[in-house]
C-alpha cells in the first residue's frame, strides 16, 4: 500500500495507520479488563478482603463499561468521534494508575470504576469509526481482526498479570498506565474518518464533495429497537456473555488445580495464568469466522447470523470436556516465572492431560470466535452510520449485563458447589454449567438469520435515497 492520495477519503498510509492504532487500541483495552482476575489471590491479600470481592470489582466494572457506552456513543454518533476517543482512553489510563497506588479496597473499586468508563468510550466509539474505513465485502475479515485484538488484549491481560504481578500485583498496573498514555498520543496522528465513507451507495456521492450529514436523535431509538435483527443481535449477548462472563476464571481453575496437586500459592498463579493464555488461542481462529461469514453472505444475506449460530452451539460439548476432563500438571515448584512456563509448554507434548485439554479448547475457543467477526459486521449491515455505535453500545450494555452477571454468579456457584464438589471441581463443575448459556445464543443467531435479509436491504434502500439527495 502507498502513499497515493484517495479523493476526500486520506491517503492509504495514513488510513492503515488509523486502522492499526484503533485495533491495537481495542486490545489495550482488554489488556487492562483481562489483569485483575489472575491477582485476585495477591490482591485479596494485601487488602485484606476475600477473593470474591474482587470478583465483584470486575463484574461491577463490566457493567460500568457498558452503561457508559451507550452515552459515549450516543455522543459519538453526534459529533465528533476522535477527542471522544482521547479522552477515553486517558480516563482508563488515569484509573489502571490509580488501581495500582490503592491502599484499601474502596480506592481499588473506585479507581478500577473511572478506568471502567474510559473503556466504554474507547470500544462504543471506536467501533463506529471502524465500520466508515471497512466495506461490507470485507466486514466480516476486518472486524474478525478487530475482535481478535480484543481477545488477544485480554489474553496478554491475563499473561501479565500472571507473569509481572506474581511477585508485585501493582507493578502490570503501572506499566499499562504508561501506555495507556502512549496510546492518547498515536490519536493525535490518526486520520479524521468521515462518516459512512465506506458504504458503496454512498461512494459517488462523497467523492463529489457531497457531506453525509445525517446525525443520531432521540426520535431513531424506537426505529433501532423496531428492527428485528437489531433485538436478537442485542439479546444474544445476555446469555452469551454469561457464559464468556465466567471465563474470566480460567486462572483461578488450573491455579486451584496445581494447588490441590501440592504446588505453592506463587508457582499456582503462574501455572494459571499460562494455562489460561494457552487454552484461550483458539480465538486467533475468529479470521476464520470472519472470512467464513464473508463467503457465506455473499451467497445469502442470511450467511453471517448463519455461521454464528453453528459455531456457538457446536463448541458447547467441547466446553464440556474441557472443564470435567481431569489435567496432571508438572512443573518445578518454587521455581523461576521462565522454567515454570517452559515446564508448561513442555507437558502439552509431554502429557496426554495436557495435551487433549488444549485440542478441546482450541476447538471450543475455535468455534464460539465465529461469533464476535459476525456480530460486529451484521450491526453494521442492518444499520445506517449515524445508527452504528449506538446500536453497538446497546448490545455492549446488555454484554456487560449477561458478562456480569456471569462473571459474579459463577463465583457465587463455586461457594455453594463446594459442599458437593470439594476444591478444583467446584471450579469445573461451575464453568461447565455455564457453558450451557450458549445454547439460547444460538438460537437467536439462528432468528436473526430469518430477519436480517431484510433489515440489509433495507439499509441499502435507505442510502440508495439520501445518495440522491445528497
Amino acid at each position: 500500500m502507498n502513499g497515493t492520495r484517495i479523493t476526500g477519503r486520506g491517503s492509504a498510509v495514513h488510513r492503515l495507520y488509523s486502522v492499526v492504532v484503533f485495533v491495537v487500541l481495542a486490545s489495550l483495552d482488554n489488556v487492562a479488563i483481562g489483569l485483575v482476575p489472575p491477582l485476585y489471590g495477591p490482591i485479596s491479600g494485601a487488602l485484606g478482603v476475600p477473593q470474591r470481592l474482587l470478583g465483584l470489582v470486575t463484574a461491577a466494572s463490566f457493567l460500568v463499561s457498558a452503561v457508559a457506552a451507550v452515552g459515549w456513543a450516543y455522543v459519538g454518533d453526534r459529533t465528533n468521534r476522535k477527542p471522544l476517543l482521547m479522552v477515553g482512553t486517558l480516563l482508563w489510563a488515569a484509573g489502571t494508575g490509580g488501581s495500582a497506588l490503592a491502599q484499601g479496597y474502596p480506592t481499588f473499586l473506585a479507581a478500577q470504576l473511572v478506568a471502567a468508563v474510559g473503556l466504554g468510550a474507547v470500544g462504543s466509539v471506536g467501533y463506529s469509526v471502524v465500520t466508515d474505513l471497512i466495506t461490507p465485502r470485507r466486514r466480516g475479515l476486518v472486524m474478525s481482526f478487530w475482535g481478535l485484538s480484543q481477545g488477544v488484549g485480554t489474553l496478554a491481560g491475563t499473561l501479565t498479570g500472571g507473569i509481572l504481578g506474581a511477585t508485585d500485583w501493582r507493578r502490570p498496573f503501572l506499566l499499562l498506565t504508561v501506555v495507556g498514555l502512549a496510546a492518547t498520543a498515536a490519536y493525535l496522528f490518526t486520520y479524521d474518518i468521515r462518516r459512512g465513507q465506506s458504504e458503496p451507495e454512498l461512494a459517488a456521492a462523497l467523492d463529489a464533495g457531497a457531506e453525509y450529514d445525517y446525525r443520531i436523535s432521540r426520535a431513531d431509538l424506537p426505529r433501532i429497537l423496531a428492527r428485528r435483527t437489531n433485538r436478537w443481535l442485542v439479546l444474544q449477548g445476555l446469555t452469551a456473555q454469561a457464559a464468556f462472563g465466567s471465563l474470566v476464571w480460567l486462572p483461578v481453575l488450573f491455579a486451584q488445580r496445581a494447588e490441590a496437586q501440592g504446588y505453592s500459592a506463587a508457582t499456582a498463579v503462574v501455572v494459571g495464568s499460562v494455562f489460561a493464555t494457552l487454552f484461550q488461542l483458539g480465538g486467533v481462529f475468529s479470521i476464520v469466522g470472519g472470512l467464513a461469514g464473508d463467503a457465506l453472505q455473499r451467497r445469502t444475506p442470511s450467511g453471517r447470523a448463519l455461521v454464528a449460530a453453528v459455531g456457538i452451539l457446536a463448541a458447547v460439548p467441547f466446553y464440556l470436556v474441557l472443564f470435567l476432563v481431569p489435567m496432571r500438571i508438572e512443573v518445578p515448584d518454587g521455581g523461576g516465572t521462565g522454567a515454570v512456563v517452559g515446564a508448561v509448554l513442555t507437558s502439552v507434548f509431554t502429557e496426554p492431560t495436557v495435551g487433549l485439554s488444549l485440542l478441546t479448547a482450541l476447538l471450543a475457543l475455535a468455534l464460539t470466535s465465529a461469533n464476535s467477526p459476525n456480530w460486529f459486521a451484521l450491526i453494521a449491515d442492518v444499520n445506517p452510520p449515524e445508527h452504528r455505535g449506538t446500536v453497538y453500545s446497546l448490545g455492549n450494555l446488555v454484554n456487560g449485563i449477561g458478562r456480569a452477571a456471569g462473571n459474579g454468579l459463577v463465583g457465587v456457584a463455586f461457594h455453594g458447589l463446594r459442599a458437593a464438589f470439594p476444591p478444583p471441581l467446584n471450579y469445573a463443575v461451575g464453568l461447565a454449567v455455564f457453558q450451557l448459556f450458549f445454547i439460547p445464543t444460538g438460537f437467536m443467531y439462528w432468528l436473526a438469520a430469518r430477519t436480517s435479509p431484510r433489515d440489509i436491504e433495507s439499509v441499502r434502500d435507505l442510502l440508495h435515497t439520501r445518495a440522491d439527495e445528497l
